[in-house]
């Protein structure tokens, strides 16, 4: 007997962005398992993102459930920094509240139908879970998995810059009453789960909360081919957002000086950014390090192009800034570039889950974000081994396996299937 669960996720397609990613490949595998997804998620109105191609990877039959999302952040002219900052700064978890608060209704109207089996709920933003709060209220019985990508109060770009006292007490009891009350936790890595618990001491988190990855879906590299040429110029590609701890500064002056002191010829390189970044900063750091006519900036593509260029390139680029909290996470992308089979570049913190990803699969050189000395000898060790047409890398393919969306959905089904637990 095929089983429902609701799925409440804001950032859903067309919404773009790596946000969607893990909501998508669970909507999609989860039908393997003996679940029918029902998906809340907002309107397909005004988005900054917009990837219609992942669409077609869901079921044809999928019910999706749309709701307004007041989004105060695309507002027109004078009116954007007014929203911006209402949605940033003064709504509280997140500007996504408004959504949730009206999206309430239909999702409880949704449930009382009587065929949904449990519920889902994924962040960010949180506002999600506080939605999953709203229907325990309600329906107290119903089984509720709660899913952190990133983590809430102890997220590394909130420790760096941290609301008001206030504003950081109501979120952290917010928090602590997301992770009271859902049955099931689950979040992005060890790191992340060993946070949660040793700062929510009392909850039982040790036995509740479990770790399911983000992954890479085989299907997405089904019709790209596996078969690498050499580019004519070595062609390491990022893709992704820059913002934050995540930028680009000390991988291009470790560039820079190799090109400045003959170790590599800068004609014979090419460095693509794809994504979202403002391209005024990053085109002075182009300027600064001296490598313009050797770097390449495009805006956001779909996802499926995007995956052409990673697969099109001789290596990939990875980027983590450090400080507090930096060793918890890894992005999304990391395992797509994975699966791409060309050797990953890693400027990471060193001691973090990324870093620890990479070396167990053994799919890259992993470089400390803050060592030059480190990211000039990484990059010059891919360039020798691309001009000699060696490779670099020894894959451990069994590891890699554990990784497939296919298999990390089938443990969220089996989490499902515990519904029981209470």
């Amino acid at each position: 007997m095929v089983k429902k669960v609701l799925m409440v996720a804001y950032q859903f397609p067309p919404v773009g962005g790596s946000g969607v990613q893990r909501s998508v490949k669970f909507a999609k595998y989860l039908p393997l398992y003996g679940w029918e997804p029902v998906v809340l998620t907002r309107d397909d109105g005004k988005t900054v993102l917009r990837d219609e191609s992942l669409l077609k990877e869901l079921p044809g039959d999928i019910e999706i459930i749309r709701t307004p999302a007041y989004d105060l952040t695309v507002l027109p002219g004078i009116f954007n920094k007014i929203g911006k900052f209402i949605a940033w700064k003064i709504l509280i978890p997140d500007g996504e509240v408004l959504w949730m608060k009206k999206a309430v209704r239909t999702c409880l109207e949704r449930i009382e139908t009587g065929d949904i089996d449990a519920l889902y709920t994924t962040s960010y933003p949180y506002s999600d879970h506080l939605l999953g709060l709203e229907v325990k209220k309600h329906y107290p019985d119903l089984f509720w998995l709660a899913d952190f990508r990133d983590e809430w109060t102890n997220n590394p770009y909130l420790l760096d810059k941290p609301h008001r006292p206030s504003r950081m007490k109501k979120e952290r009891e917010m928090e602590r009453e997301v992770l009271k009350k859902a049955n099931i936790l689950v979040t992005n890595t060890p790191v992340m789960k060993e946070n949660f618990i040793r700062l929510n001491p009392g909850l039982g988190l040790e036995t509740r909360m479990h770790v399911i990855p983000n992954g890479f879906d085989t299907e997405d590299f089904e019709d790209l081919g596996q078969k690498k040429i050499k580019n004519s110029q070595f062609t390491i590609t990022y893709t992704g957002a820059l913002y934050g701890r995540r930028k680009p500064d000390l991988f291009l002056e470790a560039v820079g000086n190799l090109v400045t002191r003959g170790k590599i010829q800068k004609d014979k390189i090419r460095i693509l950014f794809i994504g979202s970044f403002k391209h005024g900063v990053l085109g002075n750091l182009i300027k600064k390090n001296q490598l313009e006519g050797s770097v390449d900036t495009i805006d956001y593509m779909e996802h499926g192009e995007c995956l052409k260029n990673m697969m099109a390139s001789d290596a990939l680029l990875l980027l983590e800034g450090g400080g507090p909290g930096s060793e918890a996470f890894y992005t999304g992308k990391v395992f797509e570039y994975i699966q791409t089979n060309n050797p990953i570049l890693a400027v990471i913190p060193e001691n973090g889950a990324a870093a620890m990803l990479i070396r167990d699969t053994r799919t890259g050189v992993v470089c400390d974000w803050s060592d030059v000395k480190a990211i000039e000898k990484g990059f010059l060790g891919m360039y020798e081994s691309w001009e000699k047409g060696e490779g670099i890398i020894d894959p451990d393919y069994e590891e890699i396996a554990r990784y497939d969306r296919k298999v990390l959905t089938g443990d969220l089904a089996r989490l499902f299937d515990k519904r029981g637990f209470k």
